[in-house]
C-alpha cells in the first residue's frame, strides 16, 4: 500500500506502512490521533470477519508489537 493513500469512505489518510513493528500502545495511540474510529488488535492467527468497516484500523500484534496492518 502506497504512503498517505487516500483510501474510500470516511477513512483517515494515511501511511499504515508507518505501523509495522510499532509497540502496541504506541501504534493504538497513533491510529486515534490519526482520526480512526475503531483501533482493533488481535493477536496472530486470529479469526475474524471478513465485513469491511469505514474507520476501522485492524492490528495483528506479536510481542507487543505490530506485525500486521490493515484498515476494515
Amino acid at each position: 500500500m502506497a504512503p498517505h493513500a487516500s483510501f474510500p469512505g470516511d477513512n483517515p489518510p494515511d501511511d499504515l506502512n508507518a505501523y509495522q513493528g510499532m509497540e502496541q500502545q504506541q501504534a493504538e495511540r497513533r491510529a486515534r490521533e490519526r482520526g480512526w474510529t475503531t483501533v482493533r488488535s488481535l493477536p496472530p492467527d486470529a479469526v475474524v470477519t471478513m465485513e469491511y468497516v469505514v474507520g476501522r484500523l485492524n492490528f495483528t500484534i506479536a510481542d507487543g508489537r505490530v506485525q500486521r496492518c490493515w484498515m476494515g
